[in-house]
């Protein structure tokens, strides 16, 4: 018995294990805050000791997104303190449980063991995910819990969906653009029976709305919360509140050196340097000692003609398989072709990466009937592997001779 449990759950826990020791791996460098990391750690830190989001000075700070993220941020610091490998220490496990989230989907959809190995590989091999779970930012808690809504939508569990949506919403407000998309997939999936979809589509609405109010408990209970008292009540004051937010996210349109369209994310043309410095301590005179948010390049560009392909089988067939993971890819890419003026960045690609690997993975079921061809796709993982690690030294800070982290630089818009 302890031989079959072993083979049957070995592979996948060597895999998580891979992840995690990647993502634990040196995790206190490069010191010091990078990116923004100088908002979302210190944020944490102080929500942790006053409940609340204050600045240096202890006063109220205004910010930008909500605070479920920063808490969980803040578990980290709260275990093992305010330092880096503390405030990054969430963001490693959530990143490594993503890894195991993906297995057990792939496991629901396609019922195969070397798909949902084949899968968990592909999320551990890839190079943005790895970045995103190594550093003190929101965007991979985002990327977990929006996975955990489809993990549930695939059982019809939708109560479980609406709190991992309401999550995913407390986390940053893009986490919304997945509540229309959900709701038209329920009315469209259960159409024949009106009285079927009330339940849902209420569960759909009021639970994220209300799992997103509980995230800002700590503001409700404070009186040291930004604008917390700027009007006659607690909702008032909450509303004014918000309405700043989305005031400054429409009005966020200034340049920014690593900024990038929509329409570049999924061809990786302007990826995000979160960290670059030059030195001398790699044996040569030049060093370079970078970390860039991108995705493992021969992954992403394989992912664009899955998605492709998936869309086509949806087209001909109606397959419920190839519906579920497009709606994953529509709710978490296509709403950002909607505020193209707004200042973006790659890395908000990390919540659509699910689902171009699950493309693949659609696109492998297709091939997988025969031997032959399960040894291709082994070809395939090999091959993204080889990539990733080639790029490994840029995913974790590693400092190498200037001459080869150029060599890594394959498009100029990469630099």
């Amino acid at each position: 018995m302890r031989v079959e449990r072993l083979i049957q759950f070995g592979p996948i826990a060597a895999i998580f294990a891979f992840a995690l020791a990647l993502r634990i791996w040196r995790l206190n460098l490069p010191s010091g805050y990078i990116f923004d990391e100088v908002y979302y750690a210190k944020n944490a830190a102080s929500l942790i000791t006053a409940g609340v989001e204050l600045n240096d000075q202890g006063e109220s700070e205004f910010v930008v997104h909500p605070p479920l993220g920063k808490w969980l941020i803040g578990i980290g610091i709260k275990i093992f303190g305010n330092n880096e490998f503390g405030w990054r220490f969430s963001a490693a496990i959530f990143g490594s449980v993503a890894v195991l989230l993906i297995y057990i989907i792939v496991k629901k959809l396609f019922a195969s063991e070397f798909l949902s190995i084949t899968a968990a590989l592909l999320f551990a091999l890839d190079g943005l995910n790895l970045v995103m779970s190594r550093v003190a930012l929101l965007d991979i808690f985002l990327m977990v819990f929006i996975l955990l809504s489809f993990y549930f939508l695939l059982f019809n569990n939708y109560l479980a969906v609406s709190i991992s949506l309401g999550l995913a919403l407390a986390t940053k407000w893009s986490g919304g653009f997945l509540i229309p998309v959900f709701l038209l997939y329920i009315m469209i999936e259960n159409r024949a029976n009106l009285k079927k979809i009330l339940k849902p589509i209420g569960q759909l609405v009021l639970v994220p709305v209300s799992v997103y109010l509980i995230s800002w408990s700590g503001w409700i209970f404070s009186d040291k919360g930004w604008a917390r008292n700027s009007e006659s009540n607690l909702l008032l004051s909450l509303w004014s509140y918000h309405r700043q937010i989305l005031n400054f996210h429409q009005d966020l349109v200034e340049q920014h050196t690593y900024q990038a369209n929509p329409w570049s994310w999924l061809i990786l043309g302007r990826p995000t340097s979160f960290f670059y410095e030059e030195s001398s301590n790699c044996g040569q005179t030049k060093c370079s000692q970078e970390i860039l948010a991108m995705g493992t390049p021969f992954l992403w560009w394989s992912a664009v003609f899955a998605v492709a392909i998936t869309i086509g089988f949806f087209i001909t067939n109606k397959d419920r398989k190839a519906a579920i993971i497009l709606i994953g890819f529509t709710a978490t890419y296509l709403p950002w072709f909607l505020i193209q003026e707004r200042t973006t960045f790659y890395f908000y690609a990390i919540s659509t990466l699910p689902f171009l690997i699950l493309a693949i993975i659609y696109c492998f079921n297709l091939l997988i009937k025969s031997d032959k061809n399960k040894m291709y796709i082994k070809i395939y993982v090999i091959f993204i592997a080889i990539n990733f690690l080639y790029f490994l030294p840029i995913y974790l800070g590693i400092s190498i001779p200037y001459s080869e982290w150029l060599s890594r630089m394959w498009l100029e818009s990469w630099i």
